[in-house]
């Protein structure tokens, strides 16, 4: 058993199998969560941290601190090599995966604690009848459970999946490195001005509702207008609605931008442009573009769910969910406070409890506890 003054040694597994990659290092570039996890945990001063992720292929990379496994490995072979490192906590991404998590803690030695990460804020509930059974059976495996937002961990302990004496913990599942620009110069590059600018980034579908936050943006247009807003999504399964909604406002064509998709190294220079982000979910599990938004200084003007609340800290402001009236109002009371102190706020908020280096102190200290407690209940 660890000492306090031991460093912990930590797994972290990722079952998620991706066909379209086909490099490793390929891989390491686009799951920024993966790396970005394991690596704050080494700044935080985890001991030996590794990372076992499925592939097509078996090979092994070390980068800044952190040897990074690639399995082509199933079922209980997978489980095994995982179990071989005898890591004093192992961390699985993700609650969908019951049956190789029941695998795995078969596999682990009785002294590895093990951690399970929701990354999902809609719950169990619509998932397939197998799928719900299985986790039901494995109520007890887990050593604690980690979620962006405590209120997540409801519907997951109402289906069964986690039982009352096992522990939730709250941390954000993500951060970013991305960081900002010189404004004037994020302007001329983005081609977005305004007097706020308003920023938008997120698929266009139903949760993430766009159509509220059209017809709020309309209405605050009578008060502001100057505004403008700047639309980036990927997927968009809305987009005719939204076009349609556009065009039908003279208003709304002249102050409405629909930009489609920026690459990710470009969103720096976009985050950094507006004075304001906008958003209009429903729910989240997190919030990634929000996390950004929040990195590169775009004061947020968003949905009152439990994961912004969280994002925010305080800085821009919350509003009701499918209240277009409320997203007006609250767009116009936040775009006349001063903005620079609004920034500043939120820098020191993001630094505080969202950059990297507080996540891997967060899930550090969260091990600690996990490991803490395994032992004491093998003791007992």
């Amino acid at each position: 058993m660890k000492t306090g003054r031991e460093a912990l040694s930590v797994v972290q597994v990722n079952y998620v199998f991706d066909k379209e990659l086909k490099d490793p290092v390929d891989l390491l570039d686009r799951y920024a969560t993966l790396t970005g996890w394991s690596e704050a945990l080494v700044a935080a001063g985890a001991g030996a941290v590794t990372a076992v992720q499925r592939f097509h292929r078996d090979a092994r990379i070390t980068r800044n601190g952190v040897a990074y496994v690639f399995s082509r490995a199933r079922g209980w072979r997978f489980a095994r090599e995982t179990a071989s490192a005898r890591a004093d906590l192992v961390h699985v991404n993700g609650m969908i995966f019951p049956a190789r998590t029941r695998l795995l803690r078969r596999a682990l030695p009785v002294s590895s604690a093990l951690a399970v990460q929701n990354h999902s804020g809609g719950g169990p509930l619509g998932r397939a009848p197998l799928f719900r059974l299985l986790g039901r059976l494995n109520r007890g495996i887990a050593d604690g459970y980690l979620f962006a937002a405590v209120e997540h961990a409801a519907a997951w302990r109402d289906a069964g999946f986690i039982a009352a004496r096992q522990p939730i913990y709250q941390v954000m599942e993500s951060s970013t490195s991305l960081a900002p620009v010189a404004r004037d110069a994020a302007r001329r590059t983005t081609g977005i001005h305004g007097n706020p600018a308003v920023l938008w980034v997120g698929r266009l579908n139903a949760n993430k509702d766009p159509m509220t936050v059209l017809a709020g943006f309309e209405q605050a247009l009578h008060t502001l207008p100057n505004a403008t807003l700047t639309m980036i999504y990927g997927s968009a399964e809305l987009l005719g609605d939204v076009r349609r909604c556009v065009n039908a406002s003279a208003t709304l064509r002249e102050r409405v931008r629909l930009a489609g998709a920026v690459r990710h190294d470009e969103m720096p220079a976009f985050f950094s442009a507006a004075d304001l982000y906008v958003g209009g979910s429903h729910h989240e599990g997190s919030g990634y573009a929000l996390i950004e938004a929040c990195a590169c200084g775009a004061v947020p003007v968003v949905t009152d769910i439990p994961t912004f609340r969280l994002i925010t800290g305080g800085a821009g402001a919350l509003w009701p969910p499918g209240d277009a009236g409320a997203f007006a109002r609250t767009l116009i009371e936040v775009a006349r406070r001063p903005l620079d102190a609004e920034r500043a706020r939120l820098s020191a908020h993001f630094t505080r409890e969202l950059a990297w280096p507080a996540i891997g102190r967060r899930a550090l200290a969260i091990y600690q506890e996990v490991v803490a407690l395994r032992a004491t209940g093998l003791r007992a």
